[in-house]
């Protein structure tokens, strides 16, 4: 089921990761700048799922290359003038030890099998090669984070929910199985704001939502656009985590 939502989902919405992200804020920046302050200031950066390649731009000094299987995504990373191909995660397109870092933002929740992504990723790092990767997280939050989250989520009718919760809760674990030491697991609390219609329909259509019926879709757009009138915030939580490859 995944693997076809996703497909359709970044055919359909190219960039839309980005365009959240990058409003998503703290005072330090978004999503993209924390996560490149902790990759090497030089060398050969792999971005495995990259998207429309919003990190090439975050990473100057580097040689950058994506690495994506949605078409439409690279499209979008060819455009702004990134090096990318066409690949699956679980088969990259470089020879062992050739990159010094491995990122990959906000997709090793729905990338799968991740202990194959992870074997794949120690395959290609230099040793003592970094990973810096970006998840989805429930937490930090805020008090006046409660009444916008559980609106958004009664109308929904659910969680937001990833085929690798579970796999993503012993990452350490799954870390050290596949070569990979771990040195950082930080979380931070982004903000997005509200402020008309169009942003609350940008951020519902990030939403990773399979199956989700279309009553329960409409719901939710309409609570995200009464809380737009009152210039509300919704909360995006997000985990790093830094890894280096074993020597």
């Amino acid at each position: 089921m995944w693997t076809q939502y996703l497909t359709g989902f970044h055919t359909d919405r190219p960039g839309v990761t980005e365009l959240v992200l990058g409003r998503a804020l703290t005072p330090t920046g978004n999503a993209y700048d924390w996560l490149a302050a902790a990759v090497p200031a030089r060398g050969r950066v792999l971005d495995v799922a990259c998207g429309s390649a919003p990190l090439e731009s975050a990473l100057p000094g580097r040689t950058y290359l994506g690495v994506d299987i949605a078409a439409t995504e690279l499209a979008a990373a060819r455009a702004r003038g990134a090096t990318v191909v066409r690949a699956s995660v679980t088969a990259l397109p470089v020879a062992d030890a050739s990159v010094d870092a491995v990122t990959c933002s906000m997709s090793l929740q729905v990338v799968t099998p991740l202990s194959a992504v992870l074997a794949q990723t120690r395959r290609v790092l230099v040793p003592g090669g970094f990973l810096v990767a970006t998840v989805p997280d429930r937490g930090p939050l805020q008090a006046r984070d409660a009444p916008v989250l559980a609106a958004l989520l009664a109308a929904l009718g659910r969680r937001l929910s990833y085929p690798n919760d579970e796999p993503l809760r012993r990452l350490p674990h799954l870390l050290a199985a596949a070569g990979l030491q771990p040195i950082t697991d930080q979380r931070r609390r982004y903000a997005y704001p509200l402020r008309t219609s169009a942003d609350a329909d940008l951020f519902l259509d990030s939403l990773y939502l399979p199956e989700l019926p279309p009553a329960r879709y409409r719901a939710a757009r309409t609570v995200l656009h009464n809380l737009a009138r009152t210039r509300a915030v919704v909360p995006v939580p997000i985990r790093r985590v830094v890894a280096t490859a074993a020597l």
